[in-house]
C-alpha cells in the first residue's frame, strides 16, 4: 500500500497517534487556534476512514483497520497522558464522528458504546446531555438507519441519570430530539425489524431514565416531569404502531412496556381514551414560553398515542395488565356515560382518520366502539336537555373519520361494522345538532354513494319519528305528557332542506349526471317518501304547502327533467359501453323523477 495514503493499513495507527498527540501538546501549552485545527484534521481522518468502509463495504481488512483505529482512540481516552481539557475538548466532537462507526461492524459498534461511555463517566453531565442531543440533531439530517443513533441514545439514557439540578428543564431539552429522531428513523429507513426494535428499545431506556429523575424529585417538580415522561410514552407507542404497523407480535411487547408506565404517571385509560389524560399532562408541561408551540409540535401523536394504548389493550389481555387496567370495566364506564362516551369517540378519529395505520388497526377501534355503544342508547336521552354543542365538533370529525373507513376500506365486514357504528353514534345526537350533521356531512361528501346513504338514514328516522307519533296517536297520549311530542315535526322540515342540497346543489344548476346519479335517485325518494307519508298522515306539514311544492316543482324537478331528457336523447343512438351504462344508470332516476312530477302536480291542483 502506498504509505502516503491516509487510509492505508501502513498510516493509520502512527497517524492517529501523531494527531492525538498534537492535540494534546496543543491544548496543554494554550495554543486554541492550532488546537482548533488538529481537532478538525482529527475528525477528517476519522471521517476518511469510514469512507474507506462505504467504499467497499465487503472487504473485511478495511473494516478491521477502522476497528483497529477506534480501539486506539479509546486506549487513548483511558490513558492517564491526556488532562481533562483535552477530553473536554474531544468530548464536543467524537460522539458525533465516532457513531458513524456504529454501522461497520459488531466490533466497531461495541467500541462507539465504550467511547461514549467513557465521556459521559468523565465529563460534565450537562455538557454531555447538550453534545449528546446536539450530535442526534446533526446526524438525522444525513443519515436515517437506526443503528448510527443506538450507540447515542443509550448514552442519553445513562447521562440523564448523572444530572444534578433542573432536571425538567434539561428532559424538556432531550424529549423533542429523541422525539424527532424516532419520527425520522422509524418512517424513513429501511431497517429489519430488529434494528428498529433496538431503537426503540433504547427510546424506552430514556424513559427508565426519566423515571429514576422522578423518584429523586418531590412537589411540582415531580408532577410535571411526571406529566412529560407520560406525553413522552404516549409519542413513543404511537410511533412504535405506525412503524411496525400495528402487527401484534412487533407491537404488543414493546406497547406492554410501555403500558407500564402509566400508573407511575397517574394515566388511567379511561383518561386516555377521554382526553382528560392528554389535556391534563399537557398543561402541566406547556408553559408561557415564546417555543412552547415548537415544543409540543414535537409530541404531536400524544392524542393519536392516547387513543391507540386503549385500543392495545382491547386487542391484548397483556398490555391492559402492564397498565393495571381492567377494560371490562372501561368499556361498561364509558357505555353508561354518554358524554364520556361522545371523548371516547372524538378521541378515537385519531386511529381512523390516519393514513399512517393499517386497517386492522382501524378494525380494532371500530370494533371497541361497537362494544362501548348499542342501538338502544339514544332512547334514553330522548328529553335530556343537557347542552352538547361542545362536543359536536369532536364527534363530527369522528363521523368524517367513519365515513372515510366505510368508503375506502377493501374489507366488507370492516364496512358493515363502521356504519352500524355510524349509526350508532348519530342516533345519540340530538335533533338539532343531528340535522347540522347531515347537512355538513352532505356537503362536504364528495362521493355520490355516500350521500345517498346519508339520505337514506334521513327517510329512517323520518320514518321513526312518524311511527313515534302514530302510536302516540292511537295511545291517546296528550302531547304535553310526552317528550317526544316536542319533535314529532322535526324531519320533515329537515327532509326538504337536504333534497334542496343534492337537486339544487350550492354551486348552482341542477346537479351533474350520471357522476351524481346515486345522491339524486336517494334525495328524489327521500322526497317522495315525505310526499306520499305526509299524504297519508295528513299533518298539513311544509312538505305540502304550496309555496314549497311549487318550489320543488319548478327548481328541482322540472331542471332536473330538462337533463335528464337531453342525456337520454343524447344516448339514444349510441350503443358504446359508456352510453349504455349512462342510460340504465338513468333510468331508475327518470321513473322516480317522473312519479315525483306526478304527485307534486296532483297537490298543487288541490291546493288553495
Amino acid at each position: 500500500m502506498d504509505p502516503h495514503d491516509p487510509v492505508s493499513d501502513y498510516s493509520l495507527l502512527p497517524r492517529l497517534q501523531q494527531i492525538l498527540t498534537s492535540i494534546s501538546k496543543e491544548i496543554e501549552s494554550g495554543d486554541i487556534h492550532q488546537s482548533e485545527n488538529s481537532v478538525s484534521e482529527l475528525v477528517n481522518f476519522l471521517d476518511s476512514v469510514l469512507d474507506s468502509t462505504m467504499t467497499d463495504p465487503s472487504n473485511e481488512d478495511i473494516k478491521n483497520n477502522a476497528s483497529e483505529i477506534l480501539s486506539e482512540l479509546y486506549k487513548f481516552l483511558c490513558s492517564p497522558s491526556p488532562d481533562q481539557a483535552v477530553i473536554d475538548r474531544l468530548s464536543f466532537e467524537l460522539p458525533k464522528a465516532v457513531t458513524k462507526f456504529a454501522g461497520v461492524s459488531t466490533t466497531c459498534l461495541e467500541t462507539v458504546n465504550s467511547i461514549i461511555d467513557h465521556f459521559i463517566a468523565i465529563c460534565s453531565p450537562r455538557d454531555m446531555l447538550s453534545i449528546l442531543c446536539e450530535a442526534l440533531d446533526s446526524l438525522i439530517k444525513t443519515i436515517k438507519a437506526s443503528v448510527y443513533f443506538v450507540p447515542i441514545l443509550s448514552g442519553l439514557s445513562k447521562v440523564l441519570l448523572s444530572t444534578q439540578r433542573r432536571h425538567f428543564e434539561q428532559v424538556k431539552v432531550v424529549v423533542p430530539v429523541v422525539v424527532k429522531v424516532l419520527k425520522t428513523v422509524s418512517s424513513e429507513s429501511d431497517d429489519e425489524d430488529t434494528e428498529l426494535q433496538d431503537l426503540f428499545d433504547r427510546a424506552i431506556g430514556i424513559a427508565d431514565s426519566i423515571r429514576g429523575l422522578c423518584d429523586k424529585l418531590e412537589g411540582t417538580t415531580n408532577e410535571k416531569l411526571c406529566a412529560l415522561l407520560g406525553l413522552y410514552i404516549l409519542q413513543i407507542t404511537a410511533l412504535v404502531s405506525v412503524s411496525m404497523e400495528c402487527e401484534v407480535s412487533r407491537c404488543v411487547p414493546l406497547v406492554s412496556r410501555l403500558s407500564h408506565f402509566f400508573p407511575y404517571c397517574h394515566l388511567s385509560f379511561f383518561g386516555l381514551i377521554t382526553g382528560y389524560n392528554v389535556d391534563t399532562v399537557t398543561s402541566m408541561v406547556v408553559e408561557e414560553y415564546e417555543d412552547e408551540d415548537d415544543f409540543m409540535s414535537c409530541l404531536s401523536y400524544a392524542e393519536q398515542g392516547a387513543s391507540l394504548s386503549v385500543i392495545w389493550g382491547h386487542i391484548a389481555n397483556e398490555v391492559a395488565q402492564a397498565a393495571e387496567e381492567d377494560m371490562t370495566a372501561v368499556k361498561g364506564e364509558l357505555k353508561s356515560n354518554r358524554t364520556k362516551r361522545w371523548e371516547a369517540i372524538g378521541m378515537l378519529k385519531h386511529i381512523l382518520s390516519s393514513g399512517s395505520l393499517p386497517w386492522e388497526m382501524k378494525k380494532h377501534a371500530i370494533d371497541f366502539l361497537l362494544h362501548i355503544t348499542d342501538g338502544n342508547l339514544s332512547q334514553k336521552y330522548d328529553g335530556d336537555h343537557t347542552d352538547c354543542s361542545s362536543y359536536m365538533p369532536s364527534l363530527f370529525a369522528a363521523l368524517q373519520a367513519v365515513i372515510m373507513v366505510i368508503m375506502y376500506t377493501p374489507c366488507s365486514a370492516l364496512r358493515k361494522n363502521a356504519f352500524d357504528v355510524f349509526k350508532r353514534v348519530l342516533a345519540e345526537i340530538p335533533y338539532s345538532e343531528k340535522c347540522d350533521f347531515l347537512k355538513a356531512m352532505i356537503t362536504k361528501t364528495e362521493s355520490s354513494s355516500m350521500v345517498a346513504i346519508l339520505l337514506d338514514l334521513v327517510r329512517q328516522e323520518f320514518f321513526t319519528e312518524i311511527q313515534q307519533k302514530t302510536s302516540l296517536r292511537k295511545e291517546e297520549v296528550p302531547q304535553t305528557e310526552n317528550k317526544t311530542c316536542s319533535h314529532t315535526l322535526f324531519w320533515p322540515a329537515v327532509v326538504l332542506e337536504l333534497v334542496d342540497l343534492v337537486l339544487r346543489p350550492p354551486k348552482g344548476g341542477p346537479p351533474p349526471l350520471p357522476e351524481n346519479g346515486d345522491a339524486v335517485l336517494s334525495a328524489l325518494n327521500l322526497y317522495r317518501f315525505a310526499l306520499l307519508t305526509e299524504s297519508k298522515e295528513n299533518t298539513n306539514s311544509e312538505v305540502l304547502s304550496k309555496s314549497n311544492l311549487q318550489k320543488a316543482h319548478t327548481e328541482w324537478l322540472l331542471p332536473l327533467r330538462t337533463i335528464v331528457t337531453a342525456i337520454a336523447v343524447e344516448n339514444k343512438n349510441e350503443y358504446d359501453q359508456f352510453a349504455i351504462d349512462t342510460v340504465c344508470s338513468l333510468n331508475p332516476v327518470e321513473l322516480v323523477l317522473y312519479r315525483c312530477i306526478e304527485l307534486v302536480e296532483e297537490k298543487l291542483q288541490h291546493s288553495t
